[in-house]
Formats: C-alpha cells, sequence, structure tokens
C-alpha cells in the first residue's frame, strides 16, 4: 500500500461493513467511506485547484474531504476554528489556497459556489452540506516547494504564523510508524484535539484507520472544549464515560484534569489501553500518578515540521522520565545538545523559498539519546541563566510544579536574576495557601538554585493570547506582556 486512501480501499473490500468513523449526525462503514471520499474526490478533480483550505470543527465530513484531498492529490490546509479572519486570510495568501470550504461565512463579497448544483447526479450526496464553498482568487503556483500535499500552520500567537508543507509520503510514512508500534487492532479511538492539529489528524485518524479501528468524532461542544483554551471537565469527562474509548490523545493539561478527576473518584473507561500526551514535558512524577491511577499514558516527542510525532513510548516498551523511543521512519542526532531530526523533513514553509527541501530538522530542544531513546530537558531559547551563572531550564522546573494537577499553568523566570520566580493560573477552588504549600513540597524536591521563591497568581484567561494552538504558552510574548508585574516579584526580595 502506497498511501492511505488505497489502504482504505483495500480494507472496504476486506471487511465492508466495519464501522469507520461515527460522530453525533452519522456513521460510516469503511465501504461508505470509500464510496464518498471516492465522490468527492473527483468533484475536486473538477475544479481544477491544487490548494483546497479546511475550516471546520471534529466531524466525520472534515475526515472526508481530508482524505478526499488525498485521493486527488489536491493540497488540503486545515484551519483552525480559532484563528481570527485577519489569521485565516494570512494563512489563504501565505498557502495561494483557491478554494475554501467553511463552516462559517468567512469571505463575503467573494465567489461562493453551490456545492449541490456543483456536482450533479447520484455522487451529490457524498458532498458535505455543512460546508460554505468558496473561490478564491490566490494561487498556489510559487507558493509552495514541489509534492506539497498538507500546510499545518504551527501557531496561532502571531498574526502571520508559518505554513509548514507536508508531503503525502511523509504522512503515510509517520501513520505506519506509529499503527506499528502502538500495535492496537481495530482500536476505538476517540478524538480530543482539534482535528486541524497535525497530531491528532495522523495519529488520531490515519493510524487507527489502518488498523482497521473506529475514529469518534465528538464536536468542541460534546466534548466540552470552550475556545481554543477553555474547557468543561464535567462535559470532557462524560464524553470519554460515554464514548468507551481504547486510545485518546491528551496535551498535558487535558492529562492534569484526568488525575484530578481520578483523584476525586472518576473512573476512566475499563477498555481504556493507550493514552498519548505530548506538547510539551510532562514531569515522569505526575505519569506514574496516572498510570498508578489506572491510566494508561506514554509520554511522546514530536514536531509539526517532522510530520508530527517522532519519539514515543508505548505498552510494550516505555521508560520512565524518556520522551520515547525513537519511532523507526526517522533518525534523531543531539548536536551541542541540541535535538536534530533527519528522514522525516517537512518540505519547508509555504511561501518562503530559501526554507525549502531541508535535509534536517533543528529542533532547538535541548536533549540527550539513551540506546535509542529520546529525553528533552529543555528549549534551547528558554535556558535561563542566573545572576550566579547557573544554567536552568524552566521547562525542568515547570514540569515539578506541574506534576500534581493543583496548577493549571506554570511558567518560571529568572533570566540573569538571583532567583527563580513564577507566574501562574489554578482553579478558583485552589487557594493561595494551597498553592504556597505546594510550591514549598515541589521545591524540596529541586536544588537551592533551582527553587521557586515568589510567584504571581493569574487568570487563565489572560493567558488566552499567548496560547499556541497545541496548548503551548508562547513565553517571550507572556514575558513582555507581564513584565512590571515580573519586576515588582524581584522588588519584594530586595
Amino acid at each position: 500500500m502506497n498511501n492511505i486512501v488505497e489502504f482504505l480501499n483495500q480494507t472496504a473490500q476486506a471487511s465492508p461493513a466495519l464501522i469507520a468513523l461515527e460522530d453525533s449526525h452519522q456513521q460510516l462503514s469503511y465501504q461508505t467511506l470509500a464510496q464518498r471520499v471516492d465522490a468527492l474526490a473527483k468533484w475536486l478533480l473538477q475544479q481544477q485547484v491544487p490548494c483546497i483550505a479546511l475550516h471546520g470543527g471534529n466531524s466525520v465530513d472534515w475526515v472526508v474531504v481530508d482524505l478526499a484531498c488525498h485521493a486527488a492529490n489536491v493540497i488540503c490546509l486545515p484551519l483552525p476554528l480559532f484563528f481570527t479572519p485577519q489569521q485565516i486570510r494570512n494563512c489563504l495568501e501565505q498557502a495561494g489556497a483557491e478554494l475554501l470550504l467553511s463552516e462559517e461565512i468567512l469571505l463575503p463579497g467573494q465567489c461562493k459556489l453551490d456545492l449541490k448544483q456543483a456536482l450533479p447526479g447520484i455522487a451529490a450526496w457524498a458532498l458535505p452540506e455543512r460546508y460554505h464553498c468558496w473561490q478564491l482568487p490566490y494561487d498556489s503556483t510559487h507558493h509552495l516547494p514541489e509534492g506539497t500535499h498538507k500546510i499545518t500552520f504551527t501557531s496561532g500567537s502571531t498574526g502571520t504564523p508559518k505554513g509548514v508543507c507536508l508531503s503525502k509520503d511523509h504522512q503515510w510514512r509517520v501513520a505506519k510508524s506509529l499503527a506499528q508500534e502502538i500495535a492496537i487492532n481495530q482500536p476505538r479511538h476517540l478524538c480530543l484535539l482539534p482535528l486541524s492539529t497535525l497530531l491528532e489528524n495522523i495519529a488520531g485518524i490515519y493510524s487507527p484507520l489502518l488498523c482497521g479501528g473506529t475514529v469518534v468524532l465528538p464536536n468542541d461542544a460534546e466534548r466540552g472544549m470552550l475556545g481554543s483554551s477553555n474547557i468543561d471537565s464535567h462535559q470532557l469527562l462524560q464524553c470519554i464515560s460515554k464514548t468507551q474509548p481504547h486510545s485518546m490523545i491528551l496535551l498535558p493539561q487535558l492529562l492534569r484534569l484526568l488525575v484530578a478527576a481520578c483523584q476525586q473518584g472518576w473512573k476512566a473507561p475499563p477498555r481504556l489501553r493507550f493514552i498519548a500526551v505530548g506538547g510539551g514535558r510532562v514531569d515522569p512524577q505526575l505519569l506514574l500518578t496516572a498510570q498508578q491511577l489506572g491510566l494508561p499514558v506514554y509520554e511522546g516527542y514530536g514536531l509539526s515540521e517532522c510530520g508530527s510525532v517522532v519519539a514515543l513510548n508505548t505498552p510494550s516498551q516505555s521508560r520512565s522520565g524518556a520522551a520515547g523511543k525513537v519511532l523507526p521512519h526517522c533518525q534523531v542526532r543531539i548536536d551541542d545538545q541540541e535535538v536534530i531530526v533527519s528522514g522525516a523533513c517537512h518540505l519547508g514553509y509555504a511561501g518562503m523559498p530559501d526554507s525549502w527541501y531541508p535535509n534536517d530538522i533543528h529542533s532547538g530542544d535541548l536533549g540527550h539519546l539513551e540506546d535509542g531513546w529520546l529525553y528533552i530537558d529543555g528549549r534551547r531559547k528558554n535556558l535561563l541563566i542566573s545572576s550566579f551563572g547557573r544554567n536552568i531550564s524552566p521547562e525542568w522546573v515547570e514540569s515539578a510544579l506541574l506534576a500534581e494537577p493543583l496548577l493549571n499553568q506554570c511558567v518560571v523566570v529568572g533570566d540573569d536574576q538571583p532567583f527563580l520566580c513564577a507566574l501562574l493560573t489554578a482553579s478558583t477552588a485552589v487557594s493561595d495557601s494551597q498553592i504556597t504549600q505546594w510550591i514549598d513540597k515541589a521545591n524540596e524536591q529541586l536544588p537551592d538554585y533551582a527553587k521557586v521563591r515568589q510567584w504571581l497568581r493569574l487568570e487563565d484567561k489572560q493567558l488566552l493570547p499567548f496560547m499556541t494552538a497545541n496548548g503551548r504558552l508562547q513565553r517571550q510574548q507572556l514575558l513582555k506582556a507581564f513584565n512590571l508585574q515580573i519586576s515588582s516579584l524581584y522588588q519584594q526580595q530586595k
């Protein structure tokens, strides 16, 4: 098999009635999915557009469009729902997208197509009715490196985030590696992250389908996702309990939420076999606590520029403290402490020819290797150097503070300062005295130079402007915005 669509068609012939996708509105067997993908691919070919943008929430229809782009060799540009109209325009311009499918009316004044009239006849049912279709005045010819099949934007924190260009073969190799290493036959996978997130797109759709699995696709409201960073924990837990999945993908914040829920009596579905967690360093103690509570959690590491996952712990091989075993489709080396990946490189950034066709990806992450296991020690650009000359990775201290689910977010500061401070958020149910007690306890595990001496409590909503698509905080922008408050923390100790 050369790609996901060929494998889909093979599965449709071997097991036509097997359920491939389901959401609250529809359920598709592998046979029906293959038919819908084929019909939509033919329509896309009729439009003769090289690049199509997809703007919508998680649904069966989203997956159909994505797979149809594979089948038609059309470039797919997924757009996060929380991008502003200006960010969306910037993305469309950078990629040179000629067509936009959107659940919202984003571009009044542009040429709108009637999907039902565009493809008359028996195949018209294959077109997702949820989308408005807009013809755009852009041209992708000179914007993208040759071989581009998908463009994923790495961050929503700026007006012009970079568009990572990936080939079809690259996505296929990552999906095959994950399917091979996780090795769960016919998994029931619950998509909790937005499908516009590359990790959920590849590891949450392609890999389960390669294993003959069923992908469950609740919308934002059904899984308790309120905007880009707010969560209705009760709704999220109810969604997981109702779905009874075998596998899920979590960000560290979602893992802390599940751990807190388990500590308060919530029971994870007994059929859960694999929970991947990525998007940031996770403290080994938090992982151990989660596993002791019955959550089969396994840390992974990856980059959009590398097609998502590079290293992963799995049920068959796991090592405490490691980000994971390097996957077979790529190679990792360490140069001057930096993690460098080869064999799994993106094609470059949209609209940036100087970045095209790299041989290596310099991650910017500090790490080390032990017998094929990758350990992440922090970010090179985030490294703090105290006024006493100590080099401190803030992620190391932050993961210690986030080892218990008391805090929601935490950013450690202290470059060129005599000690460390922290900006943090917590639930309104958590008191300041509880935070103080927890920080004192966490400090006991840290050397003197890495202890947090002062902290500032913020509200979660104050951090929203500084959150990326995958839940990471934009550190430098945050520190700049709260510079006066940070300075006052150090003044208090003088």
